[in-house]
């Protein structure tokens, strides 16, 4: 683990740690280590290495996502900028951009509140059943689900799939993907560097159950979120 990756959950941790602190200890002269922590980190220098929609990502400000409410994140993917702004407890990862300067202009300056929209929240990741998928002639083990969350590839064409392997790495059945939400699509960029990770998905209709074996499609699927966990 990198001294950077070290900083950001030690960071992170403090953080959480704060949001239950009270804001009397907050306005004590002698603030505590963690309200000293999160007084520190306004600030983040660096080249953005994924950004989607609101969000954008630094190598240098690892754990944390970068928030620019009514701002298109996109424009400043391989650029170096310098990011001013707060993270905020009660939505972790979200580091609530302020300001951001790049090449020694600023280029965004907040107007906006952050609003959750497709953010996924932990507590709601957590809730995500994992789907145990086992067979393309099994539909009870994904009918009738609603949500699942499942451990694949992204394979991108004229039509999206998630495929899914046994421990061997045979393959074992495809999910078609109608739509990505844009969150979600923002962290596939960001994970870019891995091959499977964790898709949460509405789950929709199933494949016709005689096309199944030849497919190994099984459902239709709307992705709300990616991630290693």
């Amino acid at each position: 683990m990198t001294c950077t990756k070290k900083t950001g959950i030690l960071i992170l941790s403090l953080a959480v740690l704060a949001a239950f602190s009270g804001t009397v200890a907050c306005q004590k002269k002698a603030a505590s280590p963690a309200a000293e922590v999160i007084k520190a980190v306004t600030e983040f220098e660096g080249t953005v290495r994924a950004a989607l929609g609101r969000d954008m990502y630094l190598s240098t400000a690892q754990g944390f996502d970068i928030v620019l409410p009514g701002f298109d994140a996109a424009t400043l993917l391989g650029k170096t900028i310098k990011v001013k702004g707060n993270l905020l407890v009660d939505h972790p990862p979200v580091f609530l951009a302020d300001s951001v300067e790049t090449g020694g202009q600023t280029v965004y300056t907040r107007t906006q509140d952050f609003q959750a929209e497709d953010f996924i929240e932990m507590k709601a990741r957590e809730a995500v059943p994992a789907l145990a998928i086992t067979s393309v002639s099994k539909p009870e083990e994904w009918e009738g689900k609603g949500e699942g969350k499942v451990y694949g590839t992204l394979q991108k064409g004229d039509v999206n799939v998630i495929v899914l392997s046994d421990d061997k790495g045979k393959e074992l059945a495809k999910i078609i993907v109608d739509s990505i939400s844009t969150y979600s699509s923002y962290y596939i960029q960001k994970l870019r560097l891995f091959n499977k990770f964790w898709f949460y998905l509405k789950i929709k209709d199933s494949v016709e159950a005689k096309a199944r074996p030849r497919t190994k499609e099984i459902f239709h699927a709307d992705v709300f979120g990616a991630g290693l966990f």
